[in-house]
């Protein structure tokens, strides 16, 4: 595929709804149409208690436990307080927030700002900039850093061609603190903003990265200072090889749809503006039935090379968490599925999906947004990571030591089951 294939559906210079416009000037455009739907979701959401998405509606217990996993705690914890003692009150007041908190359940990839906290890196100095960055830097592996830093660069790029700098810039992201940085205590970190959302849980020497939203419109860059700059092209290479290298059998499991437009398909297939992924913002308690073909009816080869696909969004990871979390993966390999939406020409836009007790992965060919195309193409790319059955946000980790650390019992049953809680840090909560 041609690297600037997407240019064709940039709008003209001047004529694109974001054009010029302020973090604050799009809120005010989009509020009156966005407005009472996003208040009705985030109202939806909060009246229930988080679960984590499952396939029937009911979590499987014991499939997670705390365990030593060699994650990067201290220089993670040097990065944060580094940070933290740079900032004013009123920035620590924004930023920190209780580890019970469900501000960050709230995650969305979205332009427009709803969140009323978190350190906002496009309006603080680079000396804070790159304090809060060496949080993440410390948090990943060299790959997962230099993929999120791409797809910083990506939404940059994205506002150069529509002319909305302000908007969509390089630096258009928010960084929250959730629980006290501890050694041994569950705290927490989130980074946030169009096409990136990363959410760091940390307890000892155990870490999570779920969810994670990663996209990017377009996902390479052609002209300028970071020209060359691309991703997704192991997890799109990989998985068009995976579903081409299926038989014909194995294939008429796994192949849902021959397409992604919306009214090809049958109803509650698409997601709107979540596209083909079923686990996007305010679908913490998704019910997502399993669907394709199974590890079990899988050749060997082909189950390395389902291993190999789930590494490629798994290995944002530090080395000892990646480990521990293949591991999960390969111990319920049989159990894990494989779906598929789409085309497998060279040019075809496609979605699929890895389901298992323990991951649940999306990739997903989006049609424009900002740009102009008016069908899925494959330079606008979504992906989704979560860990189901109560484990996203380390939840399950963080209802297993209140459980079993003797100071935290009576925390424990405070809030067990995490119930309706105000998150009146988002626009759309009361105060």
């Amino acid at each position: 595929m041609a690297k600037s294939d997407f240019r064709r559906f940039v709008p003209e210079m001047g004529k694109a709804f974001h054009f010029e416009k302020s973090t604050q000037q799009f809120f005010d455009a989009v509020i009156s149409a966005r407005g009472p739907g996003e208040k009705a979701s985030v109202e939806q959401y909060l009246s229930t208690p988080f679960k984590g998405i499952t396939t029937d509606g009911t979590v499987i217990p014991g499939l997670f436990a705390l365990r030593p996993e060699s994650a990067p705690t201290r220089e993670i914890l040097q990065a944060v307080s580094a940070l933290l003692a740079q900032l004013s009150p009123e920035q620590r007041e924004t930023t920190c927030l209780p580890i019970e908190s469900r501000e960050r359940e709230l995650w969305q990839n979205s332009i427009a700002r709803y969140e009323r906290f978190g350190l906002r890196l496009d309006e603080i100095p680079e000396k804070l900039q790159a304090a809060a960055m060496a949080v993440v830097k410390a948090s990943l592996s060299a790959a997962g850093y230099e993929k999120t830093h791409n797809l910083m660069k990506l939404n940059g790029f994205l506002g150069e061609l529509v002319g909305a700098p302000r908007l969509l810039g390089e630096w258009c992201y928010q960084l929250h603190i959730f629980g006290e940085p501890s050694p041994s205590e569950p705290w927490g970190w989130q980074l946030s903003g169009h096409h990136l959302v990363i959410t760091c849980f940390v307890l000892g020497g155990q870490m999570t990265l779920t969810p994670t939203f990663m996209g990017a419109e377009p996902r390479y860059i052609d002209k300028g200072k970071n020209a060359g700059t691309v991703v997704f092209e192991d997890e799109e290479r990989l998985g068009l090889q995976f579903a081409r290298n299926l038989s014909a059998e194995q294939k008429s499991k796994a192949v849902f749809a021959d397409t992604l437009i919306p009214d090809r398909l049958p109803p509650g297939r698409h997601q709107g503006t979540d596209g083909m992924s079923f686990g996007g913002r305010y679908k913490n308690n998704a019910i997502v039935p399993y669907e394709g073909i199974c590890g079990a009816d899988l050749y060997p080869q082909q189950r390395q090379a389902l291993l190999d696909l789930a590494n490629c969004y798994l290995s944002p990871l530090p080395s000892g968490p990646l480990a521990a979390r293949m591991n999960d993966v390969e111990r319920h390999l049989a159990e894990t599925y494989f779906c598929w939406a789409g085309g497998m020409g060279e040019e075809s836009a496609f979605y699929y999906r890895i389901q298992s007790p323990v991951v649940m992965i999306e990739f997903d060919h989006h049609k424009g947004v900002v740009l102009n195309n008016p069908e899925p193409e494959k330079f606008h790319v979504h992906t989704i990571v979560r860990t189901p059955n109560g484990n996203d946000f380390g939840m399950d980790l963080l209802r297993l030591h209140y459980e079993t650390a003797p100071h935290h019992r009576a925390v424990h049953q405070r809030h067990h089951h995490r119930g309706p809680a105000n998150a009146s840090r988002h626009r759309f909560t009361s105060d």
